[in-house]
């Protein structure tokens, strides 16, 4: 799906829309409260484990926002870790993939992309913003393999990057 084609209004993509867009701007983090719905419904509907909004900033990838199956809970907002070693960072520099199906082999491969939790099929994609910086990433993971996540979530999760994306260049308009 690109953003050009018509969207039948059930589909995630208007109800992600409808969330981002219909709320107040100037919240937040350039971020407003409609991030932890949108999340918490990518998750649910790619039946994924976790999901969250990164900030890339001094070096440090910043967790904004997180939704995560309850119980299992392995990101914490307002957290961080340095960027250079994240996954993260990896895809917005092409080093990873925006959709890994099955991480265990890369993982195997390569140490510095092991994890204190496991990592089954993740999807990452980054936030960017009008005049070209990357804000961060939108990313998702599931702790064991997802056979049902396909090209298609990862546009899903990059058409919520850019809402999110646009959500933030309103906000840092209005403050400037």
């Amino acid at each position: 799906m690109t953003l050009r084609e018509p969207l039948d209004p059930s589909t995630l993509e208007v109800k992600i829309a409808e969330l981002l867009v219909a709320t107040a701007d100037g919240a937040d983090l350039a971020i407003d409260e409609a991030v932890p719905g949108v999340l918490r419904l990518l998750r649910d509907r790619m039946n994924m484990d976790v999901v969250f909004v990164s900030e890339f900033t001094g070096g440090q990838r910043v967790f904004r926002y997180a939704d995560q199956t309850p119980g299992r809970e392995v990101v914490t907002a307002g957290e961080s870790d340095p960027l250079e070693t994240s996954w993260c960072q990896r895809v917005v520099d092409g080093r990873l993939p925006g959709l890994i199906a099955d991480a265990a082999p890369l993982q195997r491969q390569d140490p510095s992309l092991r994890t204190p939790f496991p990592i089954g099929t993740h999807l990452s994609t980054p936030i960017v913003l009008d005049d070209g910086e990357v804000y961060g990433t939108l990313c998702c993971f599931s702790f064991s393999v997802n056979p049902q996540i396909t090209e298609q979530d990862l546009r899903r999760l990059r058409y919520t990057a850019d809402l999110t994306a646009s959500k933030i260049n309103r906000s840092r308009g209005e403050d400037s």
